[in-house]
């Protein structure tokens, strides 16, 4: 198993962690496993941060390498900078919405030049929000009979320009709208974890709040 997520509750006010809980880890085996889809088989952790620290006598310095992995779903290390977003429903819009909307949506392309459904929801690694379908949704549902809530993505693909971009991380000199300006080349090859994920692929967790135990399934998408 490899390391590729590792969250704290301080750092994401709005994620309800369980209780007693403040560290969300994802990992997986980086293998490629066949079967519905052909990726690499992930496992969600809650932890408590005092309790593993306190465990931390035995615990190595550096992760070891996996014996045997797909390139691909092996992330190189990285930090994250939460930054704080409002996403709108793009293919999770409810039924017929989209022609109700539709003038608005052209009157906000010629303002922007930009199309909404290009900036309502973005494909990049976050906690919550709406999936980044590429696919037609897939939502699970619990053993319980509800529809699972989206917890987390992590996908191959990082802004390099536009609305989901960090401001600071924007050009400074760039005199296109928001929603079209570039990253800043001094910053712009440091983004992302580098996973290619079957070609640009995201992995998108889903759990059940009402459930004990809060089980989680997953999906992914290319």
């Amino acid at each position: 198993m490899v390391a590729v997520a590792q969250l704290y509750a301080r750092d994401l006010p709005e994620l309800l962690f369980p209780p007693g809980r403040d560290v969300l880890q994802i990992l997986w085996c980086p293998l490629i496993h066949e079967g519905d889809v052909s990726a690499a088989r992930p496992e969600l952790y809650w932890r408590s941060e005092h309790e593993t620290a306190a465990a931390g006598a035995g615990l190595l310095a550096e992760p070891p390498q996996p014996y045997e992995y797909d390139e691909e779903f092996v992330p190189q290390p990285s930090t994250v900078s939460p930054t704080k977003v409002v996403e709108y429903p793009n293919w999770d819009m409810p039924p017929g919405l989209s022609q109700t909307l539709e003038e608005r949506f052209e009157a906000f392309e010629r303002r922007l030049g930009a199309s909404y459904w290009d900036v309502a929801t973005t494909i990049q690694s976050k906690a919550g929000g709406y999936p980044g379908w590429t696919q037609p949704p897939s939502w699970p549902d619990c053993a319980c009979g509800r529809r699972m809530e989206h917890l987390l993505s992590i996908t191959a693909t990082e802004p390099g320009y536009g609305r989901w971009l960090p401001l600071d991380e924007h050009r400074a000199d760039s005199r296109k709208p928001m929603v079209l300006t570039e990253a800043d080349p001094a910053v712009f090859d440091a983004i992302g974890h580098g996973m290619d994920m079957g070609g640009l692929g995201g992995m998108y967790f889903f759990v059940c709040r009402t459930c004990p135990g809060m089980p989680f399934s997953y999906r992914y998408d290319c």
